[in-house]
């Protein structure tokens, strides 16, 4: 006989759980009653399934036989279902309730019959200790929280000391940080064009990402290079992105606009949007790198085709010429604008500029900015602008019809300068610029005294400088002072005079010079007149344009005559650009007076003398005006 245990099987005590809160709460369901738990297990009786008991009846009453009668019988017992017997007690029971639940309908039209919902004794809720249980549940909750950033944190920075190549869902994020992406059957492109901007250039600007397979990733850090490798030297950087750049976006390009006159450079600048960084593109570059050259060719071969449109469309007195990748233009007479576009697509040599040119940083700085103020003007409009309509008009052309603009003010309002314009304009402001210094430096040189100091102001457009010219004595310099006021413009010179007077003046740089040496001659008269005063010596007469004389080949002389304080003595100064300046002294009475028959009064005597001339390089003393005080001061000692 088999071991036997007895096995107790009991409901388990643990209730169901109910509902959960917020904090952690969990809330049982109270247990059934016997009247709920009856009910709950008659719910499971099937009442449908009773074909087998009535073919099982109906083969025991049309046997004959006793024997097969019982032994269908207790094959009958033996397949009955356990709860047989309480689903026909119930069953009858539920026939006795029908039939008096009619009877009770019939009498009284009323149903006494109700089925009403078991109410639950109401729990006890304890404030305090629903507090320390929210407490506790959010104890538990935050400690399950923690416990799994700390895991995830260790595991990421396990997997980042183990990863030799960065993850390639990290990089494709930053990728998508700075640059268009979008996905077209399962493969990711990029778009490097500035069509968003409102660019008009039909070349495409697509590149595709991919994931770098397992055989490409270098497997062991990068050698240092040869010392006797001539090619740039570019770090291999391990990367899971692989970018794919189309060739004619490869290599290096650049714009290289220079000046020339008669086959001499003059000034020369690039556009080169990756300044002095990469300037080659490697296989082993960084894809955000690979990504800036690309981009850079594109921005160059945009702005060259606008500018090549531009000077085939523009009418100039001197037809600009587009050769090939070069566009030449007249700035001014005897001086050309070249604009050429360089783009080489060899990684080993990067294109080499000219050393002997002079760079300018802010020509290639104007240079660089226009393309982008295009771009700019296509997507910021000024306000107001329609809600509904097509964008474009100026604000100036929005409010022409409040302000009653004419036909001659709308033209005005329609004419925009071109791109190669701008270009031409600049680099005319440039060379008057560059005259302009070289004419004022060249008359500060010759000229010692007096001294002549230009103060150029830091602020200016590409197109409009102003330079203030001062021109003082030294040791003098509280005395007398004579300010100009230069503003360079494309062509022409606008000069403000210190008395107010206002002269225009050519791109000739001879007109600037006649100008500053009439303006010195000036200023030695003036000052001499002002230290006359402050030694008490009378100013007589004086005049900027001198009538009498030779004529001048450079500009006009000027001239005063100052007397001494007691009228014996009559100093003459005459300032000629070529000559200098020239000082003569004449005394009173007349030293050859000599009366005679016909000229008998003494009062003829009192006329002054003949004007000597004045040797001033032999006098001492720093400058001119030091040299007239110390003659003025022996002068009237000696009267």
């Amino acid at each position: 006989m088999p071991y036997s245990v007895n096995i107790s099987v009991e409901a388990p005590i643990e209730n169901q759980i109910h509902e959960i809160t917020y904090d952690g709460t969990e809330i049982y369901q109270p247990p059934l009653s016997l009247s709920e738990s009856l009910s709950k297990y008659a719910q499971k009786i099937d009442f449908s399934k009773t074909s087998e008991v009535e073919v099982k009846k109906e083969f025991s009453e049309t046997t004959e036989d006793n024997k097969l009668e019982a032994d269908s019988k207790e094959t009958f017992q033996s397949n009955l279902w356990p709860w047989d017997t309480v689903r026909n007690k119930l069953r009858s029971a539920l026939q006795e309730v029908c039939v008096l639940a009619d009877v009770l309908a019939i009498a009284k039209d009323k149903r006494y019959m109700v089925l009403d919902p078991v109410q639950q004794e109401p729990l006890e809720t304890k404030s305090m200790a629903q507090i320390y249980a929210r407490k506790k549940a959010l104890s538990g909750a935050a400690n399950v929280l923690l416990t799994g950033a700390e895991r995830l944190k260790t595991s990421q920075t396990e997997a980042a000391r183990n990863r030799t190549v960065p993850d390639f869902h990290i990089e494709l994020l930053r990728l998508r940080q700075n640059w268009r992406l979008k996905k077209v059957s399962n493969t990711i492109i990029g778009d490097l064009s500035y069509r968003t901007a409102g660019s008009k250039y039909i070349q495409t600007g697509t590149f595709e990402v991919s994931k770098t397979e397992e055989d490409e990733k270098p497997a062991t850090p990068p050698s240092s290079p040869s010392p006797l490798s001539t090619g740039p030297v570019v770090p291999k950087t391990n990367t899971a992105l692989k970018v794919s750049i189309p060739s004619e976006l490869k290599g290096v390009a650049y714009i290289e606009v220079l000046c020339r006159k008669d086959q001499d450079d003059l000034c020369s600048a690039n556009i080169n949007l990756l300044g002095n960084g990469h300037t080659t593109t490697h296989p082993d570059m960084h894809w955000q790198q690979k990504l800036e050259a690309a981009q850079n060719v594109l921005f160059c071969k945009e702005l060259f085709n606008q500018l090549a449109k531009e000077a085939v469309q523009l009418q100039a007195p001197i037809p600009h010429m587009v050769v090939g990748n070069q566009i030449m233009a007249t700035v001014l007479p005897g001086i050309q604008l070249i604009i050429g576009l360089r783009h080489s697509t060899n990684v080993e040599k990067k294109p080499a500029n000219s050393g002997k040119t002079e760079h300018d940083h802010v020509l290639e700085h104007s240079l660089h900015q226009l393309l982008r103020e295009v771009h700019h003007k296509n997507t910021h409009h000024p306000f107001p602008h329609p809600a509904t309509g097509p964008l474009g008009p100026s604000k100036k052309r929005m409010c022409a019809g409040p302000m009653a603009a004419d036909r001659y003010e709308l033209l005005e309002m329609t004419k925009t300068e071109t791109l190669l314009e701008q270009i031409i304009k600049q680099a005319q402001h440039f060379f008057m610029r560059m005259r302009t210094e070289y004419v004022l430096d060249t008359i500060a040189k010759e000229v010692k005294d007096p001294l002549i100091s230009s103060h150029w102001n830091t602020l200016n457009s590409p197109t409009q400088s102003c330079v203030k010219i001062n021109i003082s004595t030294h040791g003098y310099d509280a005395l007398c002072r004579t300010p100009l006021v230069i503003h360079v413009g494309e062509k022409t010179l606008k000069c403000i005079c210190r008395d107010g007077k206002v002269m225009y003046m050519s791109y000739e740089p001879q007109e600037l010079r006649d100008l500053v040496f009439c303006h010195i001659n000036q200023h030695q008269i003036l000052a001499v007149q002002a230290l006359a005063k402050t030694m008490g010596w009378q100013s007589l007469a004086n005049s900027n344009h001198l009538g009498t004389g030779a004529v001048e080949p450079l500009g006009n002389a000027s001239s005063c005559l100052l007397a001494s304080p007691t009228g014996d003595r009559i100093i003459a100064v005459r300032c000629e650009p070529q000559s200098g300046v020239q000082v003569s002294v004449a005394h009173s009475p007349r030293t050859d007076f000599f009366p005679s028959r016909l000229v008998t009064e003494r009062k003829w005597e009192h006329l002054g003398g003949q004007f000597r001339d004045v040797r001033l390089e032999k006098m001492e003393g720093r400058n001119f005006l030091h040299k007239m005080e110390l003659l003025m001061a022996s002068l009237t000692s000696n009267s």
